[in-house]
């Protein structure tokens, strides 16, 4: 299937890739899944502990933003188109858009959302951490949370410029501190109870 680069030329897409478009008509799942650069990637439903994680999380960002009237927190799979032209989808276990950017959240999420959490596994169910993370940092994610379930650590990353430019761990025991979400203070373990 060709498509069309610049004026008067045309590029051949590689073979096994998908448009948008095509990603877009597959048929709804809850299964994670994510189109990176017209590869789709498919994985294994998460782990029961996992989702724990993430429903905690999901609760304490929720109440958060909710008592300041700053945002929305979406849980996945939802996915976030980082670069609709190249195709590149992601869906973080968890994120907040702030309502200053409430318009890139429709019936997905178009643009780069003000904070990711993502709770790891010691095997990453779909890509590369460090890819991940490149991406969401070029693309505009202001603050990218990773939350470690063995190591019970959270490491906030700050994003400026495209890149990280400071990662903070923070123990069970330790106030989280978020420029995204001024204010949000509790620690693992308040949030997480017996999972921290």
């Amino acid at each position: 299937m060709a498509i069309v680069g610049a004026p008067g030329r045309r590029r051949r897409r590689r073979a096994g890739t998908m448009t948008l478009q095509e990603y877009f008509s597959t048929p709804e799942t809850v299964v994670p899944q994510e189109l990176i650069f017209g590869v789709l990637r498919v994985a294994d439903a998460p782990f029961v502990s996992h989702q724990r994680v993430v429903l905690e999380l999901a609760v304490a960002l929720r109440a958060h933003v909710q008592a300041h009237r700053s945002g929305e927190v979406v849980i996945s799979p939802v996915d976030v188109i980082l670069d609709a032209e190249r195709a590149l989808v992601l869906q973080p276990d968890l994120l907040f858009v702030s309502a200053d950017r409430s318009s890139i959240v429709t019936d997905r999420i178009y643009g780069a959302p003000d904070l990711v959490v993502e709770v790891l596994s010691p095997h990453p169910r779909i890509g590369r951490l460090d890819e991940r993370v490149r991406w969401f940092a070029e693309y505009g994610v202001r603050e990218v949370w990773l939350y470690h379930q063995f190591a019970k650590r959270l490491d906030v990353l700050t994003c400026q410029a495209g890149r990280v430019v400071v990662t903070r761990p923070f123990d069970s025991r330790t106030p989280i501190q978020s420029a995204v979400l001024p204010g949000f203070s509790p620690t693992l373990a308040s949030v997480l109870g017996y999972l921290a």
